[in-house]
């Protein structure tokens, strides 16, 4: 269910486009009805690009866009610039307006209580959250919420980074609520805009929740907050498209544009201090390293619960599929990105502790280069670090699983292979951290380059906890 300015029974309908098949039996037979639908939504969709009044809808097949873009390819050198299917009109002529945070303010309903076979597909093998669709959600809402920011202007939107997901309570009962996902913009540059999103249970029913406004959600059902990062691009020039202003009305969006303001310098700031191939490993890393490999040399076999870099490592290969793809159709969607990583990422923290790790947080994440339809992506998993947490470690994931457990760290990196140009490139790093209960686990780097992997997931360790004091500081304020 999706809030965008249009009559709610259409909403109503997303409900329904989650069962595309209908059986009706007889003693006789059984017989199995496809649904006929106008918008595609039998394909992969997130909830928010589903509904006839998504902006982030798809309205070409891709037959249809694959047809124009190969009549564009250029006869000499075979290559198309053709960048979307959808979005090609010149911008030139709009002009940059003053916005409210309630210009963008949109929302989706997961029916969790309501509906469960819409809740069965967000189910994982352990009768917990999948939370890989609800990170294919957040991304999609985000673009609506991006859009509608810009409007009456409809430039390139795209999702530059990923800037935080941070579960704040654990959900041990998930079919008792309803979920409603929603977020507005909270600061914009001349070209970007950062946009906050918050998750939240909820007993009303679905059918009640036809206008909701953001007072109506209480801290207390939040869940989950995330952060997008957006930038605008020119549809024919691809140069970047100035986007409308977001204008504070009172305390409230004042600190929060402040915070989010703060926040973006905190991020370039920390692209100074985070990459180990522009800052080398201090005195304190070195001496980490160095003791670390005393400690491990002369050992004949590994502690218990304790195993090599190199034998948490797992891969996963696989052709980008156009039905994955985004609203521009030649690229992939960045959501169905976040979930394969996450489900890659588990996968590797699952293997590493032998047990059902539960999701903790997703950490600043740049999307380096778009993933085009058609190219083969390779995706490599690591855990790079450990964090034993106890009653003694003045923690977010302490106090919010309140048992004693291992932080355990997985990187994933991502490289694409373009098939029409025999080029691979590094199209980004994803860090997501697991919680497991009881047991502490460990893991030993061998190698300088698993060396750097570990001071670097050891940074990423630091930055999460310098956020969140951050976020706490800023908000004593408000």
């Amino acid at each position: 269910m999706l809030r965008l300015r249009t009559p709610f029974n259409k909403a109503m309908r997303l409900a329904a486009h989650s069962r595309n098949l209908s059986c009706s039996a007889s003693s006789q037979q059984a017989k199995v009805m496809i649904h006929k639908t106008e918008d595609g939504s039998h394909l992969f969709q997130p909830v928010a690009s589903k509904p006839s009044i998504s902006p982030t809808r798809r309205t070409h097949t891709w037959l249809e866009a694959y047809r124009a873009r190969e009549a564009s390819r250029d006869p000499k050198t075979g290559k198309s610039t053709k960048m979307s299917f959808d979005f090609n009109k010149s911008q030139s002529d709009q002009k940059v307006a003053d916005r409210t945070v309630d210009d963008s303010f949109s929302y989706v309903i997961l029916p969790f209580k309501d509906d469960p076979w819409f809740l069965d597909a967000y189910i994982n093998s352990f009768g917990r959250l999948r939370f890989g669709q609800i990170f294919q959600d957040l991304d999609a809402l985000a673009g609506v919420i991006a859009h509608n920011h810009c409007m009456p202007a409809e430039p390139m939107i795209v999702t530059a980074s990923v800037d935080r997901v941070t579960i704040l309570k654990r959900l041990d009962q998930v079919d008792d609520k309803n979920i409603t996902l929603s977020g507005h913009v909270t600061w914009t540059g001349r070209s970007s805009m950062e946009i906050s999103i918050k998750a939240a249970q909820t007993s009303t029913p679905a059918a009640e929740l036809h206008d909701l406004k953001e007072s109506q959600i209480k801290d207390e059902d939040v869940f989950l907050t995330a952060g997008f990062t957006f930038v605008a691009r020119d549809p024919l020039t691809q140069k970047s498209f100035a986007i409308n202003r977001l204008v504070p009305r009172n305390a409230k969006e004042k600190a929060d544009f402040e915070r989010a303001s703060k926040f973006n310098a905190h991020k370039k700031e920390l692209a100074k201090t985070h990459d180990l191939a522009i800052a080398p490993p201090t005195e304190e890393e070195a001496k980490l390293i160095h003791d670390m490999w005393i400690e491990t040399r002369d050992q004949p076999a590994l502690p218990a619960h304790t195993k090599r870099m190199a034998d948490t490592v797992i891969h996963s290969t696989q052709v980008m599929q156009p039905q994955y793809r985004n609203r521009h159709s030649y690229m992939i969607f960045g959501g169905y990105l976040l979930r394969t990583t996450f489900e890659l990422a588990y996968a590797c923290a699952a293997a590493f502790t032998h047990s059902s790790p539960r999701f903790v947080s997703l950490d600043s994440t740049t999307f380096r280069a778009p993933v085009p339809v058609g190219s083969v992506c390779y995706l490599t998993a690591t855990v790079v670090n450990t964090i034993k947490i106890t009653k003694d470690n003045d923690t977010e994931v302490f106090t919010n699983n309140s048992k004693p457990g291992t932080l355990v760290q997985v990187r994933v990196d991502s490289t694409v292979k373009d098939l029409d140009h025999d080029t691979t490139t590094n199209t980004g790093q994803f860090t997501y951290s697991y919680f497991v209960e009881d047991t502490f686990f460990d893991v030993v780097p061998e190698s300088y380059s698993e060396m750097m992997q570990y001071v670097e997931g050891r940074r990423t360790s630091q930055n999460t906890k310098q956020y969140h004091e951050l976020m706490k500081s800023q908000r004593a304020f408000e």
